[in-house]
């Protein structure tokens, strides 16, 4: 004997399919943001090393045009830095948007669950009260692992988002500071 309606079957269906749907739609949104940061950045760079290649062919002076390249390294480091910053906010942010609607999706099937075992133990036949308390506590003590399970699955990703994001922040602090030194070097030579 099944609980379940033909209204209830179409109406499981098709949340799932808007849960795929939504999924979906993110997963685009992401690609749509990063081909869009791809494409200023290839158009960007084209515009800039057109304007260096530029200012390279009327330098006269070696040590000029040494000078522009590495403040044109230095930029770069730069550039690629911030792309990269840009790279992880979009993934960062989708990421999180995708984990809220699972919890949100999550948080929906558990009320659908309880609502059947209620409806189970509801239309249980007298002397299965026992097993009807076994599967309510079943879905109750599954339903707790579970949130424990999300939290610490937030917990952990906030710490891996926290640590990236340093790791991110040390690597451009030593790029910076090698890239200035180089500079610094190429401007004590130029001057000799």
């Amino acid at each position: 004997m099944s609980s379940l309606s033909g209204d209830q079957m179409v109406a499981s269906q098709r949340a799932s399919f808007e849960t795929l749907s939504d999924v979906w739609t993110k997963a685009f949104g992401c690609i749509e943001k990063l081909t869009e940061l791809n494409v200023r950045a290839v158009k960007s760079t084209l515009a800039e090393n057109q304007a260096i290649a530029s200012t390279a062919l009327s330098t006269k002076d070696p040590q000029e045009l040494f000078a522009l390249q590495t403040q044109r390294a230095q930029a770069a480091m730069e550039e690629a830095q911030s792309y990269w910053r840009h790279v992880w906010n979009i993934v960062v942010s989708t990421q999180a948007e995708l984990a809220t609607s699972a919890e949100a999706q999550f948080k929906t099937r558990l009320r659908d669950t309880q609502a059947f075992v209620d409806t189970v133990a509801s239309n249980a036949p007298a002397g299965t009260e026992a097993a009807v308390s076994a599967l309510q506590s079943a879905v109750t003590a599954a339903s707790e692992a579970t949130s424990a399970t999300i939290d610490a699955s937030k917990k952990a990703a906030e710490q891996a988002v926290e640590i990236a994001e340093n790791n991110i922040d040390a690597a451009a602090s030593a790029s910076d500071r090698v890239t200035r030194q180089a500079a610094e070097q190429v401007k004590a030579a130029t001057k000799k």
